[in-house]
């Protein structure tokens, strides 16, 4: 196993040789409980060509909690969290091994967490603190040397001592099983971050928020508010509006689309996330006819797979792991223009040397930037299409610091580097 580290600087993810790891997730919430193996290996190989680096499952989850999985297995026995079924998590050690195969790494949900704090859903609320440790050290003795990443939570709050006490009996638990070689975050629920409840817990290694699931939510406004928290942690969105989400839940609204998930993607990023979760609404439920469709699912997964944004998130990842990729800073002083507070907000950000930048314009148009702001008054200015990947030239300004893009009404990606 390749471990994965957080940075120096506190700011990012790392491989123990010092490359850095861009965490570019998929959230496949019901992958153990509803995909058979030749169903998990298909959907695992297509995140996998579209250069996806992390897949998002959970080992008890919400939907249908009381139905076994494709093989007739339930996870626990008894629905005991200090009885897992072993061949349940047979399966599960299939899709990880595979998973690790395609070069993808497993962000490992131990439960859904209705499981500890029912709030809403099925649950059932089966969760105490001592059972919560023996499970999570269960789990972590199991996966000791697959690569995953531990996400604790479950979109679900921590509203009182004793959901907390869980929650901190789990995470010793598996820091106890897997002798503390895997990362640990929590992912909360809608509009919250773990760093509300946890950011000065120990085992949490960085820090993940849930922006939700309507049109231009403002996520850059919570990442940077988790990148600004001392002590410094990694921060990332970790469930923004999937693409082919009803807005705020109802069909009426809309339906997120592409350019959502695009636009999640690039403010989260250069308001200083480490990385960036995409997810799709028919793919995270594994939804095909015959099922019952949740929250107006209505594309079957295998065909959702390849919706556009799915295959656009290829092109941020390119572009992030394009320049130097541990020194990026967020810098919304190298916009002079108005930046915007909503659906037109332009993000800036920079190599923390000024060697290049980055701006994202989501409906195009014109950007001026404070040139002092980068190593050199020598500029190189091209235009990233986010859609296709594609670089166009710039022209150089010829009157002061302003750059149009080449379209209006589309988002684009402005890209300067600072010559020699």
């Amino acid at each position: 196993m390749t471990r994965i580290r957080v940075s120096d600087n506190g700011r990012f993810l790392q491989y123990e040789c010092g490359s850095p790891f861009f965490y570019l997730g998929d959230t496949a919430w019901e992958l153990f409980h509803r995909l058979s193996r030749d169903e998990a290996g298909h959907y695992l190989s297509v995140r996998a060509r579209q250069r996806f680096t992390v897949v998002q499952a959970v080992a008890l989850a919400e939907q249908q909690f009381d139905q076994p999985n494709p093989y007739g297995d339930l996870p626990l026995l008894h629905n005991d969290p200090a009885q897992p079924n072993d061949r349940y998590f047979q399966h599960v050690d299939w899709v990880v091994a595979r998973a690790a195969d395609l070069g993808l790494t497993v962000a490992l949900l131990p439960t859904w967490g209705d499981k500890w704090n029912r709030k809403w859903g099925g649950g059932p609320e089966i969760f105490t603190p001592d059972n919560a440790h023996a499970y999570g050290r269960w789990l972590g003795t199991r996966y000791c040397e697959a690569p995953l990443i531990w996400v604790l939570g479950g979109d679900r709050p921590i509203e009182t001592p004793a959901h907390l006490e869980i929650v901190r009996a789990m995470a010793a638990g598996l820091r106890e099983g897997d002798g503390g070689v895997h990362l640990m975050t929590f992912h909360p629920c809608g509009q919250h971050t773990s760093a509300q409840w946890l950011h000065d817990e120990p085992w949490l290694d960085f820090n993940m928020l849930q922006s939700g699931h309507t049109f231009d939510r403002d996520n850059w406004r919570s990442v940077a508010d988790d990148y600004a928290r001392c002590p410094v942690k990694p921060c990332m969105d970790g469930e923004p509006g999937y693409e082919d989400h009803p807005s705020g839940f109802e069909p009426a609204n809309g339906y997120l689309d592409a350019a959502q998930a695009r636009k999640f993607a690039y403010w989260a990023l250069f308001a200083g996330a480490h990385g960036h979760t995409y997810g799709c609404h028919s793919v995270w439920q594994m939804w095909e006819p015959g099922r019952e469709p949740i929250t107006a699912a209505r594309i079957p997964w295998r065909e959702a797979l390849h919706l556009p944004g799915a295959d656009q998130m290829r092109h941020v990842r390119a572009l992030m792991e394009s320049r130097p990729f541990l020194t990026r800073v967020p810098d919304q002083l190298l916009v002079t223009t108005p930046p915007g507070d909503g659906p037109e907000h332009v993000a800036a950000t920079r190599d923390a040397e000024g060697r290049y930048a980055f701006v994202y314009l989501p409906l195009g148009g014109e950007v001026a930037l404070d040139r002092s702001r980068m190593s050199s008054a020598n500029l190189r200015a091209q235009w990233f299409d986010p859609r296709t990947g594609a670089t166009l030239p710039c022209e150089a300004p010829e009157d002061g610091p302003v750059y149009r893009s080449p379209s209006d009404g589309d988002d684009w990606v402005l890209v300067v580097d600072a010559a020699p």
